[in-house]
């Protein structure tokens, strides 16, 4: 039988203390009696990985990038099912063939929390067909309710950078959403563009920000957008090694150094901010003055190879916690989506929230 993959960046949907202060929260912690407890390595932190969560069935029992691709690795053409639909107990109970013609990389998937009807949300990169886009569809994929984006696009990072100043919907490989509340969303049009974009509910163009190389509101690779409570809007800039915060007009704020490769930004409802570290294995939770409160994963741990089962990380790209409280997390390299439930005696503090509405 032929094994088929696709994207796991689609497939998820079914997303103030010192440094030796957090050391001490992340080292050995004394178990009953004053006893240190005996070995552990606290990858999993406050959690228990769910074993053999993502089920087999016929021609998808795993997932890749980008498109389905047999045992060799052969991407099959046309691509197909560039979103899939996984129920919680991880049973694909649905395939979108039917967009297959528009959809050629879509980067990340986004079910609106604020809208009682649940749209959902796909950027497409597009760095292997005609379109770089923003799309938004009914919860059950039959019908497009949004869709911008230019279809004339660069070819190149090399062009994109020599047009500094593209226009409202051509866009240089955007990779991620962040949606408000009141139907407006920030895109990031960030891998080749280097720039933040705002548009209202209707998708009309409102302002952007930032340009690209290495200083203040510059950027380099755009992979994770996050706002809090108080609409500061915090950007993981990857290629940078650093996390941006920025007032909700695009002031510039504040720079959090020395992140390496943050993959994604996930605010919380205790107004925390979780950064996917993409190439440390980790989530690492910071206040909003970017302090290091805590962190868990497996740092390096994936040099025998990827076990979905141990819970650790493989290059995670984008994360999602469910009503009840479970964590979820793309792993780009391994090409899986892993499941997380928190421990019974699990410390709330350590736990990853649900996701902050922005001025709630």
């Amino acid at each position: 039988m032929t094994n088929r993959r696709r994207d796991l960046s689609v497939s998820i949907f079914a997303a103030g203390a010192a440094l030796s202060a957090c050391m001490r929260e992340n080292g050995a912690q004394p178990a009953g009696g004053g006893m240190m407890a005996v070995g552990g390595d606290d990858r999993n932190g406050e959690y228990m990985p769910v074993r053999d969560w993502w089920k087999p069935t016929p021609n998808h029992d795993s997932i890749w990038h980008w498109g389905d691709k047999n045992d060799e690795g052969e991407l099959q053409t046309p691509t197909s099912d560039m979103v899939v639909v996984a129920n919680r107990d991880g049973e694909i109970i649905d395939q979108w063939t039917r967009w297959d013609s528009i959809l050629n990389w879509p980067h990340q998937v986004y079910v609106d929390p604020y809208d009682p009807a649940m749209p959902v949300w796909v950027v497409e990169r597009g760095g292997g067909g005609p379109y770089m886009q923003v799309v938004k569809f009914t919860n059950d994929g039959s019908e497009i309710l949004l869709r911008i984006g230019d279809t004339t696009i660069p070819q190149s990072r090399e062009e994109a950078h020599a047009n500094p100043n593209p226009g409202p919907y051509n866009y240089g490989q955007p990779a991620v959403l962040a949606l408000y509340a009141n139907g407006d969303f920030l895109l990031d049009d960030g891998y080749w563009n280097c720039r933040i974009v705002r548009y209202n509910a209707r998708g009309e163009y409102l302002y952007e920000f930032g340009s690209c190389e290495e200083g203040p509101a510059e950027f380099n690779v755009v992979h994770g957008l996050g706002i809090d409570r108080d609409g500061r809007i915090y950007v993981a800039d990857r290629s940078n090694d650093r996390v941006q915060v920025f007032e909700e007009n695009g002031t510039h704020v504040a720079t959090w150094p020395d992140i390496a490769s943050p993959g994604g930004i996930w605010v919380d409802d205790s107004n925390s901010v979780w950064v996917v570290g993409r190439t440390t294995n980790r989530m690492l939770k910071y206040d909003t003055e970017g302090h290091l409160l805590y962190y868990w994963g497996s740092y390096g741990g994936t040099s025998g190879g990827y076990d979905g089962g141990s819970g650790g990380f493989h290059r995670p790209r984008q994360i999602g916690v469910d009503l009840e409280g479970n964590f979820y997390v793309a792993n780009w390299e391994a090409g899986a989506v892993g499941k997380h439930v928190p421990k019974p005696d699990a410390d709330p503090s350590k736990l990853v929230g649900r996701l902050m509405r922005p001025g709630g």
